[in-house]
């Protein structure tokens, strides 16, 4: 093994120097570590067990754990391998000089076949400890077995074939009954089916093998000495248990198919490899004369179940006539020969000996090797000792010679969960592609390595391979790291211009059509692909600058697309005319500020189609930042150009109701140079509330007098209530017009007056129509005649404003007996409030000596008190007290100011006489009277009943107890 490691260490030719304490490790370039074990287990494992049998063994087989040795000339020996310290020793109980020839046991360790030298045959099933006689098997030399692992149970064998040293092959079955276990014979039956045959007769049958393919066909394999022979046939469903004679019935007039082989061993051996997980062999070695015979076993074949068969010739060391081998085992990879002195593996994908153990001279000649097909475990044995082989990591290597057979595919899946070796195989395929100018799988390959980036870029230039460099390139740029930027970078800008020369190359040569779409797909594939999304976008500049230099503006824009740099987009299809295609890169991509940008010059050149687009994108648009874009259109636009700047701010005035007043005032504008009748209908509808409308009044009005819209500026003065100016301004127009203004200050007579003068002025003065003036009095009941006599000339005859005259005095006469009878009602209203004044002073009420206060319940009688007309009756400061907190705090502080002028008047005297109106004593001059203020209190304090009264309506919201005490009050009730 030290040996394999060598040869791979020196395979990795660049390596980082370590210490020479660290000489045994080799770092390479690919940052796999090779470590070299100071000792390797091999793959054949040798043990020897410990075990000293008291005879000599004779022959030894085992299969499922089940090991079954012969000893001396009457002794069998029976282990469990998973119970090795329970042995179970049987007796032949043979008294005549009969020896064991050979044993045979199934695959499942229960029946066990011994042949004796004397040409007869025992029986031993696992569970039981007696042998038992075949004796319809007497007379025969059994050679070989060929169990069937389909049928077969613990206690019947199921049909099985049994080949002769004469060559006759006979069918039987063994079964023992669970009742008594040997009542009858075990032999059911035993009947020849065939005979092999040699050219020189019949020869003796070496191996059976019975193996089951698809829908029940059913293969048989036999060898001769030199001959290897197949029987193929199916066996009806249901009919299994009936055997296989109907299979060699086929072959009663003719011979099998077979391969035959000059060189004679005397005898010849077959070894077929199983996998654990699987129920048929898929691999044989048959050893034979000239050499060993290997091939893969196919069941899908029809005829034929051998595949895929070479012939190994015998190491040079290995005579046929002098050491010739024993026996053969056959492995995954390799099959094991077996001499006398030792052991030679040959590899099955070379021929090559990989192992081989020489066997110390003590222990004796080797007598026969057999393998556990269940447990993968080889027995050797002599006569005197015993030996296991444990396979172990059997295809650690087989990727190396897969890689030197140039089968790279097998050698990669066997070195799959190996990532060193793993780069070997690749580095290995990718030199092979190369050298085979296969140049895009090489480039595949060498992707997949960790070899120099640089050596294998520059091996693809030197060969001229631009396609295979980027194939290269591309694989390795999958491969990076997010991390890895740098890397990233580099490779992403080199592919870029690498694709850019290619296509540059084949956009050139018509013959290369199809090849030119199919790199431009990849190119774009590769600008498109998520993986390379962040890197691209941080080094878009570079990518720009290689796609103009090479004048690929279609990909330039592709590019631009990707990135969403639609600003670069639509900047191209501007720069050549393709306004339409700007146009739905905006529409499409809904960008506001790219609208912004790019409307100027795109209304220039398809107005309509902008407007829509601007109207699609609805209140996403400010429109206030597209006004510039319209004016310089408008400026330089028709009359009918000018209509799709107006549909665009009615939209936003109507639609989206926009109240910017810079939009209303550009509407206006717009109205105002091209559609005057509009002009005034939008006015109207902004109504005449200043607070809602949105344009500007005074910017409107110097708009509408420059272009001389008249009626427009009369209602902008109307709306300003510049009522005299709207007046004057549509005498100019229409006489009616300036009607509706003069009515419009409702709340101001005089300034109605003023502007009915102003038309009746202009009616008398200017239109000189008396009729007209006239009709203006009634319009305006404002107006009378007297006011609009001095606008007429002097000498104007009385005629046509005579009856105005009549009717002015009539309406003075009505006028004057209007305020006569309004007098008259006035003084009866007077006169009956005297005698309701007088009518109070005489009212009084009642109050019995048992009444009570309504706010105390004391007496009433015992203190000053109030009788109000609901009947509620108060003491004086009761009332007081329950009136003061709702009064405002005004009258609170003139409450206590009266209070303490009303204290000030109290004089107390020693003498019991005192003036009898001492209460109406003036104070002093300017002062208040004792009565006056005690009247002024009652004002305040009785001056409604404080349950009845609005106070009582006031404090309906007010809480029954004070926040402020609300604690205490509730600690007073606990």
């Amino acid at each position: 093994m030290a040996s394999i490691l060598d040869e791979y260490e020196d395979s990795l030719h660049r390596s980082v120097s370590v210490p020479q304490s660290r000489a045994s490790v080799g770092i390479p370039h690919s940052g796999y570590v090779n470590a070299r074990l100071e000792k390797e287990t091999p793959i054949f494992n040798k043990q020897r067990i410990d075990f000293a049998p008291p005879e000599k063994i004779n022959s030894l087989v085992v299969s499922s754990n089940q090991l079954c040795m012969s000893l001396g000339k009457d002794t069998l020996l029976r282990i469990d391998l998973g119970k090795p310290d329970e042995p179970n020793q049987v007796e032949l109980g043979r008294k005549d000089e009969a020896k064991v020839y050979k044993m045979f046991l199934d695959h499942t360790g229960s029946h066990l076949l011994i042949a004796l030298n004397t040409s007869e045959c025992l029986y031993l099933n696992r569970s039981v400890q007696k042998v038992r006689a075949l004796s319809r098997w007497k007379g025969h030399l059994i050679e070989s077995v060929g169990w069937n692992k389909f049928l077969g149970s613990e206690t019947n064998t199921g049909p099985i074939l049994v080949g002769t040293s004469q060559g006759q092959i006979y069918e039987a079955e063994i079964s023992v009954s669970e009742g008594s276990l040997f009542s009858t014979n075990p032999d059911q039956y035993f009947r020849q089916v065939y005979t092999l045959e040699e050219e020189s007769g019949p020869a003796p049958v070496c191996c059976l093998e019975i193996e089951r393919g698809i829908e029940g066909k059913f293969f048989i394999i036999a060898t001769t000495r030199k001959r290897l022979f197949q029987f193929v046939g199916k066996v009806p469903e249901g009919t299994e248990q009936q055997g296989f004679s109907s299979i060699f019935a086929v072959h009663a007039d003719h011979l099998p198919s077979f391969r035959e082989f000059p060189a004679n061993l005397g005898f010849s051996e077959i070894a077929f490899y199983t996998p654990k997980l699987r129920s048929n062999p898929r691999s044989f070695a048959w050893m034979m004369g000239n050499g060993v015979l290997y091939g893969t076993l196919d069941y899908s074949r029809p005829d034929s179940i051998l595949s895929d068969e070479r012939v190994w010739v015998y190491p040079p060391d290995i005579d046929i006539t002098v050491n010739k081998p024993i026996s053969i085992v056959l492995t995954q990879f390799h099959f094991l020969l077996l001499l006398s002195d030792r052991v030679k593996a040959v590899c099955t994908l070379n021929g090559q000996v990989v192992f081989q153990d020489l066997f110390l001279e003590k222990f004796g000649l080797l007598t026969r090797m057999i393998k556990d097909p269940t447990v993968q475990q080889i027995w050797i044995h002599t006569e005197k000792v015993v030996f296991r082989y444990h396979v172990q990591r059997e295809s650690r290597d087989v990727w190396k010679m897969y890689m030197n057979m140039n089968k790279f595919d097998l050698a990669k899946e066997y070195c799959k969960d190996r990532p060193e070796c793993l780069d070997i195989v690749l580095a290995k395929e990718a030199e092979h592609c190369f050298q085979n100018k296969r140049y895009l799988d090489s480039a595949k390959c060498y992707a997949l390595t960790q070899n120099y980036f640089e050596e294998i870029a520059l091996k693809f230039i030197e060969a001229k391979q631009e396609e295979a460099l980027m194939e290269f390139l591309i694989k390795k740029l999958s491969n990076l790291k997010p991390s890895e930027k740098t890397q990233t970078t580099l490779l992403t800008t080199w592919l870029t211009e690498l694709y850019l020369n290619w296509l540059g190359i084949l956009q050139g040569d018509p013959s290369q059509r199809n090849l030119y779409l199919d790199t431009r797909e990849k190119f774009r594939t590769f600008l498109s692909s998520p993986k390379n999304k962040d890197c691209l976008f941080n080094n878009r500049a570079s990518i720009y600058e290689l796609l103009a230099s090479h004048g690929d503006t279609e990909h330039m824009v592709y590019f631009a697309v990707i990135m969403q740099d639609y600003e670069r987009v639509v900047a191209h299809h501007c720069q050549h005319d393709e306004y339409d295609e700007a146009l739905n890169v905006l529409s499409r991509h809904r960008d506001e500020k790219l609208f912004y940008k790019f409307s100027p010059v795109l209304i220039q050149h398809i107005p309509k189609k902008v407007v829509d687009a601007w109207i699609s994108m609805g209140s996403r648009l400010d429109a206030r930042n597209l006004i510039p874009a319209l004016v310089n259109y408008s400026q330089s636009a028709s009359t009918q150009q000018i209509n799709e700047a107006i549909r665009y701010m009615e939209f936003c005035v109507y639609q989206l109701e926009e109240t910017q007043q810079a939009i209303h005032n550009y509407l206006l504008s717009l109205y105002a140079l091209c559609r005057p009748d509009s002009l005034l209908s939008y006015l109207e509808q902004a109504g005449t509330n200043p607070n809602r409308i949105h344009y500007d009044l005074k910017y409107a009005l110097r708009l509408c007098a420059e272009h001389g819209h008249h009626r427009a500026c009369v209602h902008i003065y109307k709306v300003m209530e510049l009522y005299e100016e709207a007046v004057d301004l549509a005498l100019q127009v229409d006489v009616d017009l300036a009607k509706s203004c003069a009515d419009l200050p409702e709340d101001d007579e005089e300034l109605r007056k003023k502007l009915w003068l102003k038309i009746a002025r202009h009616v008398v003065q200017e239109e000189k129509d008396v009729k007209k003036a006239m009709a203006c009095l009634s319009s305006c009941a404002l107006l009378k005649i007297e006011d609009v006599l001095p606008f007429f000339p002097d000498f104007v005859t009385i005629d046509h404003f005579k009856e105005a005259i009549c009717n002015s005095l009539e309406d003075y006469n009505k006028h004057i007996e209007e305020l006569k009878r309004e007098m008259e009602e006035a003084t009866q209203s007077a006169k009956r409030i005297r005698e309701d004044i007088q009518e109070m002073r005489n009212k009084y009420g009642s109050v019995e000596p048992q009444e009570k206060c309504a706010a105390c319940d004391f007496p009433l009688l015992n203190r000053p008190f109030y009788l109000f007309l609901c009947g509620h009756m108060f003491h004086y400061d009761c009332l007081l007290q329950a009136v003061f907190p709702n009064l405002p705090a005004y009258k609170q502080v003139k409450l206590e100011d009266l209070q303490k002028k009303l204290a000030a008047t109290s004089q107390p005297s020693k003498s019991h006489h005192r003036p009898r109106d001492a209460d109406t004593i003036s104070l002093g001059k300017g002062q208040q009277s004792r009565e006056q203020i005690k009247a002024d209190i009652d004002d305040i304090v009785a001056a409604e009943c404080v349950y009845c009264g609005e106070l009582m309506i006031r404090s309906i919201d007010k809480p029954f107890i004070d926040p402020q005490k609300y604690e205490e009050e509730m600690q007073s009730w606990l």
